[in-house]
Order: C-alpha cells, then structure tokens, then sequence
C-alpha cells in the first residue's frame, strides 16, 4: 500500500485503533514532544508530568508496538483496521481523475484541481 493511503486511513480513520494502538500513538507523540523530535534530552519533570497525565507510558505491551519505528508501527495499524473493518473505511476518489482526495469530505482535488461541490 502507498504511504499517501497509509496517511490517509491512519488520520482520518484513527477511531478504529484497539486500546493499546491509541496508547501507542498518543506515547510516540508525547515524546516526540519531549524531545523535539530527538533534538535534545527531555525535561524529566514534564516527562513525569507526562506519565502521570497516561499521556506516556511504560507499559511494554503498548511500547513494543513501536520498536520496529513509527512508520512500521502506521503500517502495522492500517493493515489491521482494513483486515477487520473493510466496511468502515472508505476512500474518497476525484470523480476526475480518480486519486485520493485530501480528507474523506474533500470535495476539490489536491492532484488535478477538479472540484465537485
């Protein structure tokens, strides 16, 4: 699968996550946020805020979600969610030109410009 319908169903289809998929997401953010994508060491008095908030966790199950990285981990949520709800996930194509449109109520095309209000 292209990373533009990875992009796509892991933004706008997100709800479909399981427990620990979310917890996953939401820790890979708040440290991210911590280090400023990996630029300097965090501040341990936000990362301790951060914990008690659940906003990072240091439950292994949720953390060995990402050990193979973030996109590996997107990979990995996609397949699932399109495995067990193929029905709920829709793509939203230009009429024109058939590429995927920005979000799933785009009504304009991002590629050719075509709009279809």
């Amino acid at each position: 699968m292209d990373q533009e319908k990875v992009d796509y169903i892991f933004n706008y289809f997100g709800k479909l996550m399981t427990k620990n998929e979310a917890k996953a997401w939401r820790h890979y953010s708040a440290e991210f946020k911590l280090t400023h994508g990996g630029k300097k060491k965090p501040n341990e008095r936000m990362r301790n805020f951060y914990l008690d908030r659940g906003l990072i966790t240091n439950d292994l199950e949720v953390t060995k979600l990402l050990d193979n990285g973030f996109d590996k981990f997107k990979e990995n949520v996609v397949k699932r969610i399109l495995n067990q709800n193929p029905d709920k996930v829709y793509f939203n194509l230009c009429p024109n030109c058939s590429k995927l449109a920005r979000t799933p109520l785009a009504r304009q095309c991002k590629h050719c410009g075509y709009d279809w209000h």
